[in-house]
């Protein structure tokens, strides 16, 4: 029964922590207090698939709910859902349901309720995370990684645009 109940807790992380891209076997393995291949092992004859199946089934699901319902683009549910790589998450896809996602999302789109704009589910999933905060930070330092997305950072100097700090060519057509 302990063993069952260590391998629960551990596939609960794993319910709990999919969309994060760092999360891997020995992470997943500790939660259960197993090495890493004891862990794959118990996983599979418990559950029938391994732990990285799961994970990637799990993923798929999410994605599948985010291009119903999500104006968003298929590069950003990507790396929502956990994955890093367009190409890995395609294969991966069309592999589980068998339409590539933009396939899945002009078959499945419309039905149901509206798309919900991609501005507002990317503040709801907290948008993309640039840097990974250190496990011991403080809340403030929690709180300024939260805040920091992928579009806060393209653009240092809010009030700088192109050209702003050029001046502008000569112009020689004039001259004889």
């Amino acid at each position: 029964m302990d063993k069952v109940r260590q391998i629960r807790l551990a596939k609960d992380a794993m319910d709990r922590d999919w969309a994060d891209p760092e999360l891997d076997l020995g992470a997943v393995a500790a939660h259960a207090g197993y090495s890493r291949y004891h862990f794959l092992r118990a996983f599979k004859e418990a559950y029938g698939e391994t732990p990285g199946q799961y994970l990637t089934h799990r993923r798929i699901e999410r994605a599948e709910e985010m291009l119903r319902a999500a104006d968003l683009s298929v590069t950003e549910i990507c790396h929502l859902v956990g994955f890093s790589s367009l190409g890995t998450f395609s294969a991966r896809f069309k592999t589980r349901t068998g339409l590539t996602p933009s396939e899945y999302r002009s078959k499945n789109v419309g039905r149901g309720a509206a798309l919900i704009p991609g501005c507002y589910a990317m503040l709801w999933a907290g948008g993309f995370p640039t840097k990974r905060t250190a496990p011991k930070a403080t809340r403030r330092t929690a709180r300024k990684a939260a805040r920091r997305t992928a579009t806060s950072e393209k653009r240092p100097d809010p009030a700088a645009a192109y050209g702003d700090k050029e001046q502008p060519p000569d112009d020689r057509r004039a001259e004889p």
